[in-house]
């Protein structure tokens, strides 16, 4: 299903893409400089140029990224302070910057034509990694229904969807729901980040359907890990096997 869905996407992106074209000017959202086309994601090629992908050293548990020269693996301070429950997590790029400024425009400004830019930098990360670890499901982190019907989209369902394509693992988007219409995290602290999103997801279905599995949780930013941790405690008590994260950018914690 993900390749024929990958395909699809192929062959009618060229004519969403001109569609996009008749609507929006080909300026870069970043620069507002630059010519910049909906296949580019409004982003120029110069702003690419700017991105880093996240590299090591970092934690091994939550990808907390290091500035120094470590060369052995370490688990930073949040970690050792957190019972988190998935085995790991990842992000491809961090929070801060051009990529900061246009997740902002994508998720708060309904902005979807900056989609494929950052759905580019984080399959680019993610994919070779997943793929090799061979695992087999993949779990978009839930929004409640009411911030879901405010926003109109799920952004870590779209960036799972993306995932799914590109690796070939399937999505699976209902067995998880928000029941607690939660703070936003933005400026909680890590304990109240916790606190926040305890109990705050449930299980939807049957267990067969994740029984033994081991899955991907996708979300769009990772700061303490506090929502991820939420989500795993849930498919580890109702069958899965093992839960890992991969979101598009990493937090930084204030």
């Amino acid at each position: 299903m993900a390749s024929l869905l990958h395909s699809a996407r192929q062959l009618w992106q060229p004519w969403i893409d001109a569609a996009i074209g008749l609507f929006y000017d080909e300026s870069c959202r970043a620069c507002k400089v630059q010519r910049a086309t909906a296949a580019d994601g409004y982003v120029c090629a110069e702003c690419r140029k700017s991105v880093r992908f996240i590299q090591p050293p970092y934690c091994k548990k939550c990808g907390a990224v290091f500035e120094g020269a470590i060369t052995s693996p370490f688990q930073c301070g949040n970690c050792q302070e957190m019972d988190l429950r998935f085995s790991y997590a990842r992000a491809a790029v961090p929070a801060r910057d051009m990529v900061l400024e246009i997740l902002h425009q994508y998720k708060y400004n309904h902005a979807l034509w900056v989609e494929s830019f950052l759905a580019q930098l984080f399959t680019q990360a993610a994919v070779p990694v997943v793929q090799a670890e061979a695992w087999d499901l993949i779990v978009p982190v839930p929004l409640h229904p009411r911030r879901e019907a405010e926003r109109e989209f799920n952004q870590a369902e779209r960036l799972g969807r993306r995932l799914s394509e590109a690796a070939g693992i399937p999505l699976e988007k209902r067995i998880l729901a928000r029941t607690t219409d939660t703070r936003t995290q933005t400026r909680l602290s890590r304990k109240a980040r916790a606190d926040n999103v305890r109990g705050a997801f449930a299980f939807k279905g049957d267990r067969s359907r994740i029984g033994g599995r081991r899955i991907v949780l996708v979300d769009d930013v990772l700061t303490t890990g506090a929502t991820a941790d939420a989500c795993a405690r849930v498919l580890l008590r109702h069958g899965a096997a093992e839960v890992c994260a991969w979101t598009l950018a990493r937090g930084l914690l204030q």
